[in-house]
């Protein structure tokens, strides 16, 4: 898919879809799979990594609404991810099965610092 018309699906609002037009706009590397996938395949994936990235005190701009939209969507979808050299942040975007519309978008800045644990949950004497 060429640059321009990936840049032409974010025309949503969201902050997540604002910051992948602007990681486009600059030059950020980009690439979209070949192969689609069933919704309810990237829904539990991303709804897992969501739920994971929470338990360390992590919230992904959009994922869960990500996840909510690709359940309501009715249809196959296929990813696309913009991923910029410097390893800053890390989009994630979620096309119809043709690549002509943007289900979804999440984005987070890289790395993923986890905080750590308290003491006691290492604790079982």
């Amino acid at each position: 898919m060429e640059r321009h018309v990936l840049e032409s699906l974010l025309i949503g609002a969201d902050e997540a879809s604002v910051i992948a037009l602007a990681a486009l706009r600059s030059g950020a590397p980009y690439s979209v799979e070949e192969r689609v996938q069933p919704k309810g395949a990237h829904a539990g994936v991303f709804s897992r990594r969501l739920q994971r990235m929470r338990m360390h005190g992590f919230e992904p701009l959009g994922l869960e609404r990500a996840v909510r939209l690709i359940r309501e969507y009715d249809r196959p979808v296929r990813s696309a991810l913009i991923d910029p050299g410097n390893r800053t942040r890390f989009t994630l975007l979620f096309l119809t099965e043709d690549g002509s519309a943007l289900v979804a978008c999440a984005s987070w800045p890289l790395p993923l610092v986890a905080r750590k644990p308290p003491l006691w949950e290492f604790d079982h004497s």
